[in-house]
């Protein structure tokens, strides 16, 4: 149903899998377990912490394997083509979680710190919008974001308005995070705007 492995311009997408990753080597990253990854300041805004045990890691990725395999999630490691700084490193982490009774996609991501800054946000979500509309015939893509992070607000909202679609509105007391539930922006793009806006 999903695509095992997508390119765009700058990136490619491959299967969040045991296949794809080095366990070790993304516990080590997900850990920040040599400090030059500032994980803490990455998950900031995420409802998930630096990850403590490998057992952690393995399970993060056991549950995006199970998740595509049910048709609940396709989630892609994130590593930048050869023409880019940082070629072949894993980067990040994107994914679209489909809620197949609404028929809505709902994008997510996370970047490694060296790798902000890039438009690697906007390029990635071109791809899955693309997937989710073109391959999986969703009628809504949607997309959150913690209320108070700015860098993910901006990148979001220059690729929503460049798919044609727009802020929603708050949704108050929204998600859980640590000890607290916070409040998020809400984004939208339909079928019919994506079509109208990308043609």
């Amino acid at each position: 149903m999903f695509l095992e492995r997508i390119e765009t311009d700058r990136l490619a997408l491959e299967r969040f899998s045991h296949e794809s990753l080095d366990l070790f080597e993304f516990y080590e990253t997900c850990s920040d377990a040599d400090g030059e990854e500032a994980m803490a300041e990455v998950t900031e805004y995420m409802p998930w912490d630096p990850h403590e045990t490998v057992a952690e890691s393995k399970e993060f990725i056991d549950r995006c394997e199970k998740q595509w395999d049910e048709g609940e999630a396709a989630t892609y490691a994130i590593r930048p083509r050869e023409s880019e700084d940082g070629a072949g490193a894993f980067a990040g982490a994107g994914g679209l979680t489909i809620d197949w009774d609404r028929r809505t996609g709902t994008l997510g991501m996370w970047l490694r710190k060296r790798f902000w800054g890039r438009g690697y946000s906007g390029e990635r979500a071109a791809a899955l919008i693309e997937l989710a509309f073109d391959r999986l015939d969703l009628e809504v893509v949607a997309i959150t974001h913690h209320v108070n992070n700015e860098k993910s607000q901006r990148a979001i909202e220059k690729y929503v308005e460049a798919h044609g679609g727009r802020r929603e509105g708050l949704l108050r007391n929204w998600l859980p995070y640590d000890e607290d539930v916070a409040d998020e922006y809400r984004y939208t793009i339909t079928q019919d705007e994506y079509q109208d806006a990308t043609g």
